[in-house]
């Protein structure tokens, strides 16, 4: 059994600087989560479950076991708050080849891919407006959208702000997490103060819908994405002041204000709308605010949309980068990744490798879906491993400090182990091919590990002594 992560990297080069502080915090948290998917999901889950009694279930449902996951990542970030964060869990817990498997997953795949998906997500809810509507078109004459270089455009602009360093980053994050909420808050708010909404919508089905167990499940997996991003800020747990403090307090804080956000905003649409009407809707939130305000209700919410993946993708560039800088250092990846600019006190050189790696994606790839299903298996077989790894270290280092402990403990961190398990077998079942497209690219990374190992020999031995 591997040691956990060393505290000092006594053999790696200097730290990122700590000047991250729990509103930073929790707006990474916030500000990564919320994006588009309050904003469409009700629409899915209307379909899936045909019941507003079910779709508040899923909400509910989704929301605790993100909870669970959010309260055990923050035991053990708390417990080892360095830059890299489940890769470092896991390498504590289980050595160097999850670990570094973990690395190559995100690094070469899923953060890309995420980028790739936000950037182009953010090119379609502009085409609501006339003024971008050449986005749709293709770019002089050639195979290119428009839509494509402009997300290209936008990846390089937010990776630009984070190269600069990550306090210009967080400052970003937080003033706009504000905006964001504010803006979801008047959305709710003209909803319930008009006059056109009802509470017996809240009483109306969908007779057509999936239905039954299967429809639940499938509603819930979409509020789990809606959900989605909450373990980010682990990523740059290394650069956060008072890591034992911050930490929870951002994991779980995050967690509540996103669930009365998302709550807050599926009443008001239902409030609204009927079922069939959400069913039936692309965008419900943009139907909604149709009907209360008219085209000029729309496009608030359009605006509020773009702003709000704008955001989400501001932490999904800034947490990226963290993971293969932190594996460099434990000569687990190629040792340029470890750089860190002399001026800026950011991991430069594994910003601008990501960012290259989702210019590729969306170069060749330019619907949202694809870069979206290159994702969701990835992500969730390693939720289930990192959360598993607070067995491991209860276990075979009881005396280790833990500022924060995991409430209900083992029940909680058990169900959510066991609830990501049922969501990996729905989503691969439910997307055979990109399922086995993403394992396959996970195997990928077992002859990069071999290179790494032959060009850089042994990885960084882990020293448990600073961590006692």
């Amino acid at each position: 059994m591997s040691q956990p992560p060393d505290a000092q990297r006594q053999q790696a080069p200097a730290d990122l600087p700590r000047v991250l502080g729990a509103s930073q915090a929790t707006a990474i948290v916030v500000g990564t989560i919320i994006g588009s998917g309050i904003f469409l999901v009700p629409r899915e889950m209307m379909q899936d479950t045909g019941s507003s009694t079910l779709v508040y279930l899923a909400w509910i449902v989704g929301g605790l076991l993100s909870l669970f996951g959010a309260m055990t990542y923050a035991e053990l970030g708390a417990m080892l708050p360095y830059a890299g964060g489940e890769y470092v869990y896991l390498r504590g817990a289980y050595g160097d080849t999850p670990a570094f498997l973990y690395m190559w997953t995100w690094f070469a795949v899923a953060k890309p891919a995420s980028i790739a998906a936000v950037t182009i997500g953010l090119a379609r809810t502009l085409e609501f407006f006339p003024a971008f509507g050449w986005l749709g078109a293709h770019a002089l004459g050639g195979p290119l959208l428009w839509s494509q270089i402009f997300a290209i455009a936008v990846t390089w602009l937010i990776t630009g702000l984070n190269y600069m360093g990550i306090k210009k980053a967080a400052d970003f994050q937080l003033v706009f997490t504000i905006l964001k909420a504010v803006l979801i808050l008047i959305v709710a708010g003209l909803c319930f103060a008009s006059a056109t909404g009802s509470w017996a919508n809240f009483g109306t089905r969908l007779p057509h819908a999936v239905g039954g167990f299967g429809g639940f499940m499938l509603a819930l997996i979409a509020t789990l994405w809606a959900y989605d991003g909450w373990n980010d800020l682990t990523m740059v747990a290394g650069e956060v002041r008072r890591p034992e403090r911050s930490l929870p307090i951002a994991l779980i804080g995050g967690l509540f204000i996103v669930g009365a956000l998302f709550m807050a905003t599926n009443a008001a649409i239902q409030y609204i709308l009927p079922a069939a009407q959400i069913a039936a809707s692309e965008r419900p939130a943009v139907t909604a605010l149709t009907v209360v305000a008219g085209p000029g209700g729309a496009g608030f919410v359009a605006a509020a949309m773009a702003l709000s993946i704008f955001v989400t993708l501001n932490g999904t560039v800034m947490s990226g980068a963290r993971i293969p800088f932190a594996a460099a250092r434990d000569r687990l990846f190629f040792r340029q990744f470890a750089h860190i600019h002399p001026r800026f006190q950011s991991p430069s050189t594994s910003l601008v490798v990501q960012g290259l790696l989702s210019t590729v994606l969306l170069l060749f790839l330019s619907q949202f879906q694809q870069h979206f299903e290159l994702a969701v298996f990835a992500e969730w077989l390693f939720y289930m491993l990192t959360t598993t790894t607070v067995f491991v270290y209860r276990r075979t280092h009881p005396g280790l400090a833990r500022p924060y402990r995991v409430w209900g403990y083992p029940v909680l961190p058990a169900l959510f182990v066991v609830c990501a398990a049922a969501v990996l077998v729905y989503s691969y079942a439910g997307n055979l091919k990109g399922s086995l497209l993403g394992t396959a690219l996970i195997l990928l990374g077992l002859p990069v590990l071999w290179f790494v190992r032959q060009r850089y020999g042994p990885s960084v031995p882990v020293d448990e002594s600073h961590m006692r």
